[in-house]
C-alpha cells in the first residue's frame, strides 16, 4: 500500500507523504524536493513523472525503464536558488547485477509559472568495490557482507 511505503529519497517517511504527493500532481516547493522525488521516480521507474518534470528545452524523446538498475541510496550534498534558478549537488548510489557505483551531480533547475523544472547537470560516475566488512553503500549502517553483500 502506497501510505505504508517509505519513500526511497530516504526521508524516512511513507511514500504518499513525501515524494508521492509529488508524483500525484502536486508541485515541489523547492529544487531540493524536486530532486528527491525525481530520484524517487527513478527509484520506482515513474517515466512519466521524469519526463513531465524535465525541463522542454533539454527532454529527451524519451527515457527507458533500466530494471537492471537498482537506486539504493541518495545523499544531498548541497542545495538552493535565486530567484528562477536553482541548483542541487547530489550523490546516489546504484546496484546494477553485482556491480555498485555512485552518480554525483551538479544539477541545474529553473522556475517557470511556479514549477520548477529540472535542466541538466554535470555528472560524473564512481565505480564502488565494497569489501565484505566495510560498509554497506546503501547507508544502511551495516557491514556489507550482513545488508546488501547477502543479495
Amino acid at each position: 500500500m502506497l501510505s505504508s511505503t517509505f519513500c526511497p529519497c530516504g526521508s524516512g517517511r511513507p511514500l504518499a507523504d513525501c515524494c508521492g504527493r509529488y508524483h500525484a500532481g502536486e508541485p515541489a516547493p523547492t529544487p531540493e524536493a524536486l530532486m528527491c522525488s525525481r530520484y524517487s521516480a527513478f527509484a520506482l521507474r515513474l517515466t512519466d513523472y521524469l519526463m513531465a518534470t524535465w525541463h522542454p528545452s533539454t527532454r529527451p524523446q524519451g527515457l527507458d525503464s533500466d530494471p537492471v538498475t537498482v537506486w539504493k541510496r541518495l545523499e544531498i550534498l548541497e542545495s538552493g536558488e535565486e530567484g528562477e534558478r536553482g541548483r542541487v549537488h547530489f550523490r546516489a548510489t546504484f546496484r546494477e547485477g553485482r556491480r555498485w557505483a555512485v552518480l554525483e551531480e551538479s544539477s541545474r533547475f529553473v522556475r517557470e509559472a511556479g514549477q520548477w523544472f529540472y535542466v541538466d547537470g554535470e555528472t560524473a560516475l564512481h565505480r564502488l568495490k565494497p569489501g565484505r566488512n566495510a560498509p554497506c553503500p546503501c547507508g544502511s549502517g551495516r557491514k556489507f557482507k550482513a545488508c546488501c553483500g547477502l543479495a
